[in-house]
Protein backbone atom coordinates (compact mmCIF):
# COMPACT_ATOMS: atom_id res chain seq x y z
CA UNK A 1 0.00 0.00 0.00
CA UNK A 2 1.78 3.25 -1.30
CA UNK A 3 1.40 5.81 1.69
CA UNK A 4 1.29 9.48 0.91
CA UNK A 5 2.03 11.53 3.92
CA UNK A 6 -0.26 10.74 6.32
CA UNK A 7 -2.94 8.58 4.32
CA UNK A 8 -2.97 5.45 1.93
CA UNK A 9 -3.60 4.95 -1.50
CA UNK A 10 -6.49 2.98 -2.29
CA UNK A 11 -5.61 -0.33 -4.79
CA UNK A 12 -6.64 -0.61 -8.33
CA UNK A 13 -9.81 -2.88 -7.57
CA UNK A 14 -10.92 -0.90 -4.37
CA UNK A 15 -10.75 2.34 -6.37
CA UNK A 16 -14.92 1.51 -7.67
CA UNK A 17 -15.79 0.39 -4.47
CA UNK A 18 -16.87 3.46 -3.08
CA UNK A 19 -18.92 4.31 -6.07
CA UNK A 20 -20.66 1.01 -6.04
CA UNK A 21 -21.74 0.90 -2.61
CA UNK A 22 -25.66 1.01 -2.92
CA UNK A 23 -28.66 -0.61 -1.39
CA UNK A 24 -28.37 -3.69 -0.34
CA UNK A 25 -25.02 -3.94 -2.30
CA UNK A 26 -23.03 -2.79 0.70
CA UNK A 27 -19.64 -4.52 -0.84
CA UNK A 28 -18.91 -6.27 2.64
CA UNK A 29 -17.82 -9.48 2.96
CA UNK A 30 -17.97 -11.66 6.08
CA UNK A 31 -15.78 -14.53 6.81
CA UNK A 32 -16.82 -17.08 9.94
CA UNK A 33 -14.92 -19.39 11.78
CA UNK A 34 -16.65 -21.99 13.78
CA UNK A 35 -14.79 -23.53 16.69
CA UNK A 36 -15.62 -26.80 18.99
CA UNK A 37 -16.08 -24.59 22.30
CA UNK A 38 -17.53 -21.20 23.15
CA UNK A 39 -15.87 -17.66 22.83
CA UNK A 40 -14.60 -15.68 25.57
CA UNK A 41 -14.92 -12.32 24.02
CA UNK A 42 -11.71 -10.89 26.59
CA UNK A 43 -9.41 -13.09 24.93
CA UNK A 44 -10.97 -12.65 21.54
CA UNK A 45 -10.39 -8.71 22.17
CA UNK A 46 -6.94 -9.69 22.77
CA UNK A 47 -6.49 -11.24 20.01
CA UNK A 48 -7.57 -8.54 18.08
CA UNK A 49 -6.08 -6.28 19.42
CA UNK A 50 -2.31 -8.23 18.79
CA UNK A 51 -3.42 -9.17 15.35
CA UNK A 52 -3.69 -5.45 14.12
CA UNK A 53 -0.03 -4.83 15.64
CA UNK A 54 0.31 -7.18 12.29
CA UNK A 55 -1.82 -5.48 10.05
CA UNK A 56 -1.71 -1.95 11.38
CA UNK A 57 -2.87 -0.38 7.34
CA UNK A 58 -6.39 -1.92 8.17
CA UNK A 59 -7.24 0.77 10.77
CA UNK A 60 -8.04 3.11 8.53
CA UNK A 61 -11.29 5.10 7.33
CA UNK A 62 -12.17 5.81 3.80
CA UNK A 63 -11.95 9.66 2.99
CA UNK A 64 -13.60 11.94 -0.13
CA UNK A 65 -10.76 13.62 -1.81
CA UNK A 66 -11.25 16.10 -4.73
CA UNK A 67 -9.89 13.78 -7.38
CA UNK A 68 -9.33 10.06 -5.57
CA UNK A 69 -11.25 8.07 -2.12
CA UNK A 70 -8.44 7.65 0.21
CA UNK A 71 -7.98 5.58 3.41
CA UNK A 72 -6.66 8.13 5.88
CA UNK A 73 -5.14 6.51 9.57
CA UNK A 74 -7.08 6.42 12.90
CA UNK A 75 -6.07 5.85 16.12
CA UNK A 76 -9.88 4.05 16.98
CA UNK A 77 -9.59 0.59 18.12
CA UNK A 78 -12.30 -2.52 17.18
CA UNK A 79 -14.42 -3.50 20.14
CA UNK A 80 -15.32 -7.14 20.36
CA UNK A 81 -19.01 -7.22 20.36
CA UNK A 82 -22.24 -10.06 20.74
CA UNK A 83 -23.24 -10.34 16.76
CA UNK A 84 -26.31 -8.76 16.60
CA UNK A 85 -26.42 -6.73 13.17
CA UNK A 86 -28.07 -8.68 9.80
CA UNK A 87 -24.72 -10.50 7.93
CA UNK A 88 -22.67 -8.05 6.15
CA UNK A 89 -24.19 -5.00 7.01
CA UNK A 90 -22.79 -1.52 5.96
CA UNK A 91 -19.54 -0.35 7.63
CA UNK A 92 -18.67 2.37 5.20
CA UNK A 93 -21.33 5.90 5.46
CA UNK A 94 -19.67 8.39 3.46
CA UNK A 95 -18.67 12.04 5.83
CA UNK A 96 -17.90 9.73 8.71
CA UNK A 97 -14.53 8.44 10.11
CA UNK A 98 -15.36 4.96 10.89
CA UNK A 99 -13.09 1.57 10.87
CA UNK A 100 -14.11 -0.57 7.60
CA UNK A 101 -14.06 -3.64 9.49
CA UNK A 102 -15.73 -5.33 12.87
CA UNK A 103 -15.10 -8.29 14.73
CA UNK A 104 -18.22 -10.22 16.50
CA UNK A 105 -18.97 -13.48 17.95
CA UNK A 106 -21.94 -15.55 19.09
CA UNK A 107 -21.87 -18.86 20.54
CA UNK A 108 -18.88 -20.75 18.87
CA UNK A 109 -18.55 -18.30 15.98
CA UNK A 110 -15.81 -15.39 15.60
CA UNK A 111 -16.96 -13.14 12.68
CA UNK A 112 -15.03 -10.87 10.69
CA UNK A 113 -16.52 -8.51 8.43
CA UNK A 114 -14.61 -6.00 5.89
CA UNK A 115 -15.23 -3.17 3.40
CA UNK A 116 -14.27 -4.55 -0.01
CA UNK A 117 -11.93 -1.21 -0.54
CA UNK A 118 -9.58 -2.96 2.22
CA UNK A 119 -8.80 -6.16 0.70
CA UNK A 120 -10.52 -9.55 -1.03
CA UNK A 121 -11.61 -12.27 0.13
CA UNK A 122 -8.26 -13.96 0.22
CA UNK A 123 -6.50 -11.30 2.14
CA UNK A 124 -9.48 -11.13 4.95
CA UNK A 125 -9.11 -14.88 5.29
CA UNK A 126 -5.10 -13.89 6.42
CA UNK A 127 -6.07 -12.18 8.86
CA UNK A 128 -9.41 -13.97 10.23
CA UNK A 129 -6.41 -16.94 10.04
CA UNK A 130 -4.31 -14.43 12.54
CA UNK A 131 -7.13 -13.45 14.55
CA UNK A 132 -8.17 -17.50 15.24
CA UNK A 133 -3.78 -18.06 15.91
CA UNK A 134 -4.11 -15.73 18.59
CA UNK A 135 -7.19 -16.50 20.09
CA UNK A 136 -6.21 -20.13 20.19
CA UNK A 137 -2.75 -20.10 21.33
CA UNK A 138 -3.66 -17.57 24.52
CA UNK A 139 -6.77 -19.85 24.97
CA UNK A 140 -5.02 -23.29 25.14
CA UNK A 141 -0.90 -21.92 25.68
CA UNK A 142 -0.26 -22.71 22.17
CA UNK A 143 3.19 -22.34 20.67
CA UNK A 144 3.08 -22.21 16.79
CA UNK A 145 5.16 -20.85 14.31
CA UNK A 146 3.67 -18.50 11.61
CA UNK A 147 3.38 -20.51 8.57
CA UNK A 148 5.87 -19.37 5.97
CA UNK A 149 2.98 -18.20 3.31
CA UNK A 150 2.26 -15.20 6.35
CA UNK A 151 5.90 -14.19 7.13
CA UNK A 152 5.80 -10.98 4.58
CA UNK A 153 7.32 -8.23 5.27
CA UNK A 154 4.82 -5.43 5.62
CA UNK A 155 5.55 -3.57 2.24
CA UNK A 156 4.70 -7.15 0.89
CA UNK A 157 1.55 -7.61 2.65
CA UNK A 158 0.60 -3.48 1.43
CA UNK A 159 1.41 -3.60 -1.56
CA UNK A 160 -0.98 -2.55 -4.74
CA UNK A 161 -0.01 -5.58 -7.01
CA UNK A 162 -2.19 -4.75 -9.57
CA UNK A 163 -0.12 -1.34 -10.62
CA UNK A 164 2.61 -3.94 -9.94
CA UNK A 165 1.93 -5.97 -12.47
CA UNK A 166 0.92 -3.40 -15.00
CA UNK A 167 1.74 -3.52 -18.65
CA UNK A 168 0.34 -0.97 -21.15
CA UNK A 169 -0.81 -2.50 -23.70
CA UNK A 170 -0.50 -0.73 -26.97
CA UNK A 171 -3.30 -2.05 -28.90
CA UNK A 172 -6.78 -1.06 -27.56
CA UNK A 173 -8.00 -4.77 -27.36
CA UNK A 174 -11.81 -5.16 -26.15
CA UNK A 175 -11.92 -5.23 -22.54
CA UNK A 176 -14.09 -7.51 -20.29
CA UNK A 177 -15.53 -4.88 -19.00
CA UNK A 178 -16.98 -3.62 -22.19
CA UNK A 179 -18.56 -7.48 -22.81
CA UNK A 180 -20.10 -7.04 -19.66
CA UNK A 181 -21.95 -4.37 -20.33
CA UNK A 182 -22.71 -5.23 -24.00
CA UNK A 183 -24.17 -8.75 -22.35
CA UNK A 184 -27.81 -8.70 -21.74
CA UNK A 185 -27.74 -12.00 -19.00
CA UNK A 186 -31.17 -13.74 -17.11
CA UNK A 187 -31.35 -11.77 -13.89
CA UNK A 188 -32.76 -13.04 -11.21
CA UNK A 189 -36.39 -12.46 -9.86
CA UNK A 190 -37.93 -12.85 -6.52
CA UNK A 191 -39.57 -10.78 -3.53
CA UNK A 192 -36.76 -8.52 -1.79
CA UNK A 193 -36.19 -7.42 1.93
CA UNK A 194 -38.73 -4.44 2.39
CA UNK A 195 -35.19 -2.95 4.73
CA UNK A 196 -32.82 -4.27 1.96
CA UNK A 197 -31.29 -6.31 4.86
CA UNK A 198 -29.14 -9.57 3.17
CA UNK A 199 -30.20 -12.79 3.57
CA UNK A 200 -27.48 -15.35 4.21
CA UNK A 201 -27.59 -18.99 3.66
CA UNK A 202 -24.92 -21.43 5.18
CA UNK A 203 -24.73 -25.02 3.61
CA UNK A 204 -22.25 -27.46 5.05
CA UNK A 205 -21.41 -30.49 3.35
CA UNK A 206 -18.96 -33.38 3.19
CA UNK A 207 -15.60 -31.88 1.08
CA UNK A 208 -14.72 -35.82 0.67
CA UNK A 209 -18.10 -36.53 -0.55
CA UNK A 210 -18.45 -33.89 -3.30
CA UNK A 211 -14.97 -33.96 -4.62
CA UNK A 212 -16.05 -37.92 -5.08
CA UNK A 213 -18.79 -36.60 -7.04
CA UNK A 214 -16.59 -34.24 -9.22
CA UNK A 215 -14.41 -37.69 -10.03
CA UNK A 216 -17.26 -38.93 -11.53
CA UNK A 217 -18.06 -36.74 -13.78
CA UNK A 218 -14.16 -36.79 -14.38
CA UNK A 219 -13.96 -32.79 -13.44
CA UNK A 220 -13.21 -30.58 -10.60
CA UNK A 221 -15.14 -29.54 -7.53
CA UNK A 222 -15.14 -25.53 -8.60
CA UNK A 223 -16.29 -26.87 -11.65
CA UNK A 224 -19.35 -29.05 -10.44
CA UNK A 225 -20.25 -26.37 -8.32
CA UNK A 226 -20.52 -23.91 -10.73
CA UNK A 227 -22.13 -26.35 -13.36
CA UNK A 228 -24.98 -27.25 -10.13
CA UNK A 229 -25.69 -23.59 -9.71
CA UNK A 230 -26.08 -22.81 -12.89
CA UNK A 231 -28.52 -26.06 -13.16
CA UNK A 232 -30.29 -24.58 -10.09
CA UNK A 233 -30.93 -21.19 -11.57
CA UNK A 234 -32.43 -22.84 -15.11
CA UNK A 235 -34.43 -24.71 -12.75
CA UNK A 236 -36.62 -21.90 -11.29
CA UNK A 237 -36.50 -19.63 -15.06
CA UNK A 238 -39.62 -19.74 -17.50
CA UNK A 239 -39.58 -20.97 -20.85
CA UNK A 240 -39.98 -17.16 -21.68
CA UNK A 241 -36.65 -16.15 -19.75
CA UNK A 242 -34.49 -18.70 -22.14
CA UNK A 243 -33.81 -16.04 -24.52
CA UNK A 244 -31.08 -14.96 -22.37
CA UNK A 245 -28.24 -16.24 -21.24
CA UNK A 246 -27.58 -17.29 -17.73
CA UNK A 247 -23.59 -15.61 -16.82
CA UNK A 248 -21.63 -16.37 -13.83
CA UNK A 249 -19.22 -14.31 -12.32
CA UNK A 250 -16.14 -16.31 -10.96
CA UNK A 251 -13.52 -14.00 -8.73
CA UNK A 252 -10.32 -15.86 -9.38
CA UNK A 253 -7.28 -14.92 -7.18
CA UNK A 254 -4.45 -13.47 -8.93
CA UNK A 255 -1.72 -14.30 -6.30
CA UNK A 256 -2.12 -18.16 -7.85
CA UNK A 257 -0.76 -16.87 -11.00
CA UNK A 258 1.58 -13.57 -10.28
CA UNK A 259 3.81 -13.89 -7.28
CA UNK A 260 2.57 -11.43 -4.39
CA UNK A 261 1.83 -11.45 -1.03
CA UNK A 262 -0.43 -8.75 -0.94
CA UNK A 263 -3.39 -8.67 1.75
CA UNK A 264 -5.43 -6.59 -0.29
CA UNK A 265 -7.43 -6.50 -3.34
CA UNK A 266 -6.07 -8.87 -6.20
CA UNK A 267 -8.29 -10.87 -7.94
CA UNK A 268 -9.50 -10.66 -11.86
CA UNK A 269 -12.70 -11.96 -12.30
CA UNK A 270 -13.84 -14.66 -15.56
CA UNK A 271 -17.33 -14.92 -17.10
CA UNK A 272 -19.28 -18.71 -18.11
CA UNK A 273 -21.82 -18.31 -19.90
CA UNK A 274 -24.56 -20.82 -20.59
CA UNK A 275 -27.07 -20.68 -23.19
CA UNK A 276 -30.74 -21.99 -21.52
CA UNK A 277 -31.63 -23.55 -25.03
CA UNK A 278 -28.96 -26.19 -24.84
CA UNK A 279 -30.24 -27.80 -21.25
CA UNK A 280 -31.85 -31.01 -21.37
CA UNK A 281 -32.48 -31.41 -17.32
CA UNK A 282 -29.45 -32.94 -16.80
CA UNK A 283 -25.85 -31.92 -14.91
CA UNK A 284 -24.23 -33.56 -17.81
CA UNK A 285 -25.44 -31.38 -20.44
CA UNK A 286 -23.83 -28.00 -18.77
CA UNK A 287 -20.50 -29.72 -17.28
CA UNK A 288 -18.38 -29.49 -20.60
CA UNK A 289 -19.26 -25.53 -21.82
CA UNK A 290 -18.31 -24.91 -18.17
CA UNK A 291 -14.87 -26.59 -18.33
CA UNK A 292 -14.77 -25.24 -21.67
CA UNK A 293 -14.90 -21.69 -19.83
CA UNK A 294 -12.58 -22.59 -17.34
CA UNK A 295 -10.04 -24.34 -19.59
CA UNK A 296 -10.11 -20.76 -22.02
CA UNK A 297 -10.01 -18.18 -19.63
CA UNK A 298 -7.96 -19.51 -16.50
CA UNK A 299 -4.63 -18.66 -18.11
CA UNK A 300 -1.86 -16.23 -17.49
CA UNK A 301 -2.23 -14.50 -20.42
CA UNK A 302 -6.38 -14.27 -20.27
CA UNK A 303 -5.71 -13.18 -16.65
CA UNK A 304 -2.82 -10.56 -17.49
CA UNK A 305 -5.10 -8.83 -19.94
CA UNK A 306 -8.28 -8.99 -17.84
CA UNK A 307 -6.08 -7.27 -15.07
CA UNK A 308 -4.70 -4.97 -17.21
CA UNK A 309 -7.90 -3.63 -18.42
CA UNK A 310 -8.81 -3.14 -14.82
CA UNK A 311 -5.42 -1.05 -14.08
CA UNK A 312 -6.13 0.58 -17.49
CA UNK A 313 -9.31 2.51 -16.42
CA UNK A 314 -7.20 4.34 -13.56
CA UNK A 315 -4.43 5.21 -15.26
CA UNK A 316 -6.54 7.05 -18.16
CA UNK A 317 -5.23 10.84 -18.08
CA UNK A 318 -9.60 11.71 -18.35
CA UNK A 319 -10.23 10.00 -15.68
CA UNK A 320 -7.47 10.48 -13.48
CA UNK A 321 -8.43 14.41 -14.01
CA UNK A 322 -12.08 14.18 -13.21
CA UNK A 323 -13.22 15.41 -9.69
CA UNK A 324 -14.03 12.42 -7.70
CA UNK A 325 -18.26 13.21 -7.81
CA UNK A 326 -17.77 13.20 -11.36
CA UNK A 327 -16.20 9.67 -11.28
CA UNK A 328 -19.09 8.26 -8.88
CA UNK A 329 -21.56 9.00 -11.58
CA UNK A 330 -19.73 7.72 -14.38
CA UNK A 331 -18.43 4.30 -12.29
CA UNK A 332 -21.76 4.34 -10.67
CA UNK A 333 -23.88 3.82 -14.32
CA UNK A 334 -20.86 2.01 -15.66
CA UNK A 335 -21.04 -0.68 -12.70
CA UNK A 336 -25.30 -0.13 -13.37
CA UNK A 337 -25.09 -1.35 -16.61
CA UNK A 338 -22.21 -4.04 -15.88
CA UNK A 339 -24.61 -5.96 -13.60
CA UNK A 340 -27.08 -6.45 -16.42
CA UNK A 341 -24.05 -8.80 -18.03
CA UNK A 342 -24.09 -11.16 -14.99
CA UNK A 343 -26.70 -13.27 -13.65
CA UNK A 344 -25.15 -14.40 -10.12
CA UNK A 345 -21.42 -15.28 -8.59
CA UNK A 346 -20.17 -18.11 -7.32
CA UNK A 347 -16.81 -18.10 -5.53
CA UNK A 348 -14.22 -21.06 -4.91
CA UNK A 349 -12.20 -19.77 -1.60
CA UNK A 350 -10.34 -22.85 -1.92
CA UNK A 351 -9.09 -24.95 1.15
CA UNK A 352 -7.99 -23.20 4.57
CA UNK A 353 -5.37 -23.98 6.24
CA UNK A 354 -4.56 -23.71 9.73
CA UNK A 355 -1.10 -24.99 12.13
CA UNK A 356 -1.80 -28.54 13.09
CA UNK A 357 -1.77 -27.56 16.87
CA UNK A 358 -5.17 -25.26 16.22
CA UNK A 359 -6.88 -27.77 13.74
CA UNK A 360 -8.69 -29.83 16.66
CA UNK A 361 -10.00 -26.82 18.17
CA UNK A 362 -11.97 -25.52 14.50
CA UNK A 363 -15.18 -26.90 13.04
CA UNK A 364 -15.52 -25.05 10.05
CA UNK A 365 -14.89 -21.72 7.99
CA UNK A 366 -17.74 -19.78 6.24
CA UNK A 367 -17.32 -16.95 3.63
CA UNK A 368 -20.35 -15.03 3.02
CA UNK A 369 -20.52 -11.45 0.10
CA UNK A 370 -22.76 -9.23 0.05
CA UNK A 371 -24.25 -8.91 -3.68
CA UNK A 372 -27.04 -6.59 -5.71
CA UNK A 373 -27.72 -10.29 -6.95
CA UNK A 374 -26.96 -13.30 -5.65
CA UNK A 375 -23.19 -14.78 -4.53
CA UNK A 376 -22.64 -17.64 -3.50
CA UNK A 377 -18.70 -18.35 -2.02
CA UNK A 378 -17.16 -21.96 -1.16
CA UNK A 379 -14.59 -22.80 1.25
CA UNK A 380 -12.91 -25.97 2.74
CA UNK A 381 -11.70 -27.08 6.16
CA UNK A 382 -11.00 -30.51 6.82
CA UNK A 383 -14.08 -32.85 5.85
CA UNK A 384 -16.35 -29.60 5.61
CA UNK A 385 -16.84 -27.72 2.73
CA UNK A 386 -19.39 -24.83 3.36
CA UNK A 387 -21.33 -22.77 0.66
CA UNK A 388 -22.50 -19.46 1.65
CA UNK A 389 -25.00 -17.89 -0.01
CA UNK A 390 -25.86 -13.73 0.51
CA UNK A 391 -28.91 -12.34 -1.22
CA UNK A 392 -31.34 -9.60 -0.95
CA UNK A 393 -34.28 -11.94 -1.81
CA UNK A 394 -36.54 -13.59 1.06
CA UNK A 395 -36.53 -17.00 -0.09
CA UNK A 396 -33.78 -19.31 -0.85
CA UNK A 397 -35.40 -21.29 -3.92
CA UNK A 398 -32.06 -21.25 -5.99
CA UNK A 399 -30.17 -22.64 -3.08
CA UNK A 400 -32.76 -25.28 -1.93
CA UNK A 401 -32.96 -26.30 -5.23
CA UNK A 402 -29.14 -26.24 -5.89
CA UNK A 403 -28.82 -28.60 -2.67
CA UNK A 404 -31.20 -30.96 -3.50
CA UNK A 405 -29.37 -31.84 -6.83
CA UNK A 406 -26.67 -32.47 -4.44
CA UNK A 407 -29.05 -35.12 -2.29
CA UNK A 408 -29.35 -36.91 -5.92
CA UNK A 409 -26.01 -37.31 -5.80
CA UNK A 410 -26.05 -38.71 -2.04
CA UNK A 411 -24.26 -35.34 -0.73
CA UNK A 412 -26.68 -34.29 2.43
CA UNK A 413 -26.21 -30.46 3.83
CA UNK A 414 -27.01 -28.60 7.20
CA UNK A 415 -28.11 -26.09 6.24
CA UNK A 416 -28.06 -22.62 8.84
CA UNK A 417 -30.48 -19.27 7.36
CA UNK A 418 -30.29 -15.67 9.38
CA UNK A 419 -34.00 -15.51 8.58
CA UNK A 420 -35.90 -14.86 11.21
CA UNK A 421 -38.64 -16.45 10.55
CA UNK A 422 -37.46 -18.59 8.19
CA UNK A 423 -40.45 -21.91 7.50
CA UNK A 424 -39.03 -24.97 8.54
CA UNK A 425 -39.53 -27.47 6.11
CA UNK A 426 -41.66 -30.41 6.97
CA UNK A 427 -39.70 -33.55 9.08
CA UNK A 428 -36.87 -30.86 9.63
CA UNK A 429 -35.72 -29.64 13.15
CA UNK A 430 -34.54 -25.49 13.81
CA UNK A 431 -32.42 -24.63 16.46
CA UNK A 432 -31.76 -20.96 17.44
CA UNK A 433 -28.19 -20.24 16.59
CA UNK A 434 -28.03 -15.96 17.52
CA UNK A 435 -30.19 -13.33 19.45
CA UNK A 436 -33.84 -13.29 18.78
CA UNK A 437 -33.51 -10.50 16.67
CA UNK A 438 -33.90 -10.59 12.92
CA UNK A 439 -29.74 -12.00 12.71
CA UNK A 440 -31.29 -15.05 14.48
CA UNK A 441 -29.82 -18.07 12.87
CA UNK A 442 -32.44 -21.07 12.57
CA UNK A 443 -30.31 -24.88 11.77
CA UNK A 444 -32.63 -26.49 9.48
CA UNK A 445 -30.74 -29.62 9.49
CA UNK A 446 -29.92 -31.77 6.49
CA UNK A 447 -31.60 -31.53 3.17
Amino acid sequence: MKQTSNWYRLDNAATMVPSTTKGADTRVFRIVCELKEEIDPEILQYALDRSVREYPHLNVALRKGLFWYYLDPIRDTVRVEEDHLPVCSALYFEGRKTLLYRVSYYGKRINLEMFHALADGTGGFVFMKTIVRNYLCKKHDIVCDIPLDERSSALEKTDDAFRHFYEKEGERKRSQLDEMTATKAYQLRGETDKNLQLHALEAVVSAGDFIAAAHKYNTTAGILATALFIQAILEVMSVADYSRPVVISVPVNLRQYFPSDTTRNFFGVITITYEAKDYDGTVESILPRVSEEFASQLSEEKLRATMNSYAALEQNVIVKLAPVFLKDIVIGRYNKSAKKGITATMSNLGRMKVEKELEPYIDHFTGLMSSPNMQVCCVSFGDKMVFGAVSAFTQHTIMRTFLRAMKTMGISAEVTTNDFNAPEPAGETAAANSEETEAQDAVLSEM
